[in-house]
């Protein structure tokens, strides 16, 4: 990690937890919805979930929503297959609170959004009849007023000027807010290194584009608006320090720590889900297989047959594989039309049924190398000079550009023939791959944890 940022991240915890850290009462411990941004999944949450369990949190009172299309539409008002409009989603979640306070008879649950799943959020407590049913609402990185301003794509949930986000700020209440009276609202945003809260609309590939947004746009007229400085669009919702700020306002008290406790038996499900046409989707994929191998996590080598192996039904789910805590896993995923997809990962610290994985598609870009090898960090972005990281010992590794951090994912392209470990580096977390060979239909990735 870049010595800068560590000296600020280990301030910035200090004074977080300095003098005020405690457990909180039992009846402190709401349930709480977590909504996942545009083109994701409840996957995301994991680790969130986990730092949530170490302090006390009852697991029965986490939920983590799987929005089925979770790709936003083009034009918000026309219809597009494979994506939901804003109204689709706010649907889905008004449901799910509606699941979660049957479930365990709460009269109100806090919400918890990152980018997307933020204007569900927002969308519900308006015009969903949210208001009677949340207490606290948590938004991280949303682009609350826009990502762009004006005629590019006007129809879109994300331009801060179309039908949609105009009437979400609308002001409410006598004191004129952005924030729907009777609930309480915090923001959670960057301080200038969020990609959609940028002056120029590189990241949504108008580089030439002036966005009329601000670096504050994900701040509310109304809420509690705090500045994670260096933190990115992602681990604005995802890092630790978004943790002890989100625990912090819901129950009133910092939390006791805000990394993971091991568990002694850790229990790992998820859902394998796929595609629909070119946009994934977090619908079950019914007949793909799973197998789960241990390997070393100095060569990435197997070590021993299969530790688990199904073929998923109409649910999707893969599991439930009973893990040791100590062990790097690879994951191999075949689904027809797919490539094979072999995802290693970190040991896992704790038990989770959010452990989601997708089959693979060959680029026609990568048709031409003996094997590919990627590094994905979902719950946050790669930051050159902010983080410490490699890929085979290319540093930064390759396609990551330097400035904002908006990238999740690093590309290898290896051309010789022979198999190998591969080590990928972020940070403090090293995971070793093998380098599978691309004519049989396989893809390799390291998937981080953090």
């Amino acid at each position: 990690m870049n010595p800068i940022r560590r000296f600020l991240l280990a301030l910035i915890l200090t004074m977080l937890l300095a003098g005020c850290a405690g457990t909180a009462p039992r009846d402190a411990y709401p349930p709480i919805v977590f909504v996942h941004g545009n083109g994701d999944t409840a996957a995301l949450w994991y680790a969130m979930l986990w730092r949530f369990e170490s302090n006390g949190w009852p697991r029965e009172r986490l939920f983590a929503l799987d929005l089925p299309y979770p790709l936003a539409r083009t034009d918000d008002g026309k219809p597009q297959e494979g994506r939901t409009s804003a109204a689709e989603n706010m649907k889905n979640l008004a449901a799910e609170v509606e699941r979660v306070r049957k479930l365990t008879g709460a009269d109100k649950i806090a919400l918890v959004g990152n980018s997307r799943g933020g204007n569900a959020i927002r969308n519900y407590l308006r015009d969903g009849g949210g208001a009677a049913t949340v207490s606290h609402a948590i938004l991280g990185g949303t682009p609350n007023h826009g990502i762009w301003l004006g005629d590019y794509l006007a129809g879109s949930e994300f331009n801060g000027t179309s039908p949609f986000m105009t009437a979400l700020n609308v002001p409410q209440g006598p004191d004129g807010l952005e924030t729907t009276p009777g609930v309480a609202f915090m923001t959670l945003r960057s301080d200038s290194y969020d990609k959609y809260a940028q002056p120029d609309g590189r990241w949504i590939g108008q580089p030439k584009m002036v966005t009329n947004v601000a670096y504050d746009g994900p701040a509310l007229k109304g809420a509690e608006n705090v500045v994670l400085p260096g933190l990115d669009h992602r681990e604005v919702s995802y890092h630790a320090i978004a943790f002890a700020h989100s625990y912090r306002f819901i129950t009133g008290q910092f939390p006791t720590r805000t990394g993971v406790a091991p568990e002694a038996s850790v229990v790992l499900d998820g859902r394998i889900t796929g595609f629909r046409g070119n946009d994934q989707t977090n619908l079950p994929l019914t007949g793909a297989s799973i197998e789960i191998f241990e390997t070393s996590a100095q060569t990435g080598e197997r070590i021993g047959a299969a530790a688990h192996a199904k073929t998923v039904g109409p649910d999707g789910q893969w599991g439930p594989f009973r893990a040791k805590p100590e062990v790097q896993y690879e994951f191999v995923v075949r689904a027809e039309g797919f490539a094979i997809a072999h995802t290693y990962r970190a040991p896992f610290p704790r038990s989770s049924n959010l452990i989601h994985l997708r089959p693979a598609r060959v680029a026609e870009a990568d048709k031409d190398a003996a094997s590919v090898v990627t590094m994905t960090r979902p719950r946050g972005y790669f930051g050159v000079g902010r983080d410490s990281m490699s890929l085979d010992g290319k540093s930064p590794p390759p396609g990551i550009p330097a400035g904002v951090a908006g990238v999740a994912a690093s590309k290898l392209k290896l051309n010789e023939p022979a198999v190998r470990g591969v080590a990928a580096v972020f940070n403090d977390q090293r995971i070793v791959v093998r380098s599978w060979p691309l004519k049989e239909n396989r893809m390799v990735f390291a998937e981080f944890h953090y």
